[in-house]
Parts: structure tokens; C-alpha cells; sequence
């Protein structure tokens, strides 16, 4: 397993820097950094700030995804998961968080509210062409290799 160093900073005293839960985990827990309880409705959108910011190495971002256990149980969710943090920001970390249960969900403060993967990036060079090669799927788009199955039907 490689290890790299990423600067975080507390923009306020109260906040929870990420952490790693488990020796073998891939994500690091984000914590909600405020004053008081927020109650998300159903269908509801609102930032949760983290009260840090950080610097990633060059070559690396930040992917932030939902827990799992939050989402299952409570359907509490991020709309456009996974966000990814590139690694020239250094504003606040901040989770967007979505209601999609049925009943109202209260986040309190220090809550473990999201996770965060860092990730090695590539970038591509972007090279226009007039044909592109050719495979054996070609222009086949959603459920052209076959499903083999209907998992959710009656």
C-alpha cells in the first residue's frame, strides 16, 4: 500500500479532520461541522461544511461518496456522487447531501456524513481525429452486451 502526505487545516477549532476507520479502509470519514443539529425533509439539498480545507499532491483529487450505511438506512445520499475535489482548491470541504428517504433526517454535529477516496488522476491530451478505430461492440450503447437477467422484475 502506498501512502502520501496530504496537508489539512482547520478552519475552525471544532472541526473532525477526515480519518481512516479501519486499518484496510479506502476512504476517510468527513465529519458535519456544525454549531447545531440540521433536519434534511425529504427531497431536501444542503451543503454540510467539514470546517477544513486541504492540499492535495499534484497527480491526485479528493472523490467524496456517500456512507453506505446512511444511504441504505436512511437514504441519505450526495447528488452528483461521487464529487470529485481537485487538487488546486483550497477553499472549505464541503458535502452536499441529499434527503431521498421518506421521513425527515437530522444531521448533527460531528456526524460522519460522507467519505473521501484520495485518487491518483491522469490527464489526457485531447487529439482530434476524423475516424476513430474500430471494435466489436462499436456504437452499441446501454444494455447492448445483454443483461443475462431481470434482477428487479415482478
Amino acid at each position: 500500500m502506498h501512502t502520501i502526505q496530504v496537508q489539512f487545516k482547520r478552519l475552525r477549532a471544532s472541526a473532525v479532520l477526515p480519518t481512516y476507520q479501519t486499518e484496510l479502509a479506502a476512504g476517510m470519514d468527513l465529519s458535519a461541522d456544525l454549531d447545531a443539529s440540521v433536519t434534511l425533509q425529504p427531497g431536501d439539498i444542503a451543503l454540510s461544511p467539514c470546517g477544513f480545507a486541504m492540499a492535495l499532491p499534484p497527480g491526485f483529487e479528493a472523490q467524496v461518496r456517500p456512507r453506505s450505511g446512511l444511504a441504505t438506512k436512511f437514504g441519505i445520499s450526495m447528488p452528483n456522487a461521487p464529487g470529485t475535489v481537485d487538487a488546486d482548491y483550497r477553499g472549505e470541504m464541503k458535502v452536499p447531501l441529499i434527503n431521498l428517504g421518506r421521513v425527515p433526517f437530522v444531521v448533527e454535529p460531528k456526524m460522519r456524513v460522507a467519505q473521501m477516496v484520495i485518487a491518483r488522476v491522469e490527464r489526457a491530451e485531447v487529439i482530434e481525429v476524423t475516424d476513430l478505430t474500430e471494435t466489436t461492440r462499436g456504437q452499441g450503447g446501454f444494455g447492448s452486451t445483454g443483461t443475462g437477467h431481470r434482477p428487479f422484475a415482478p
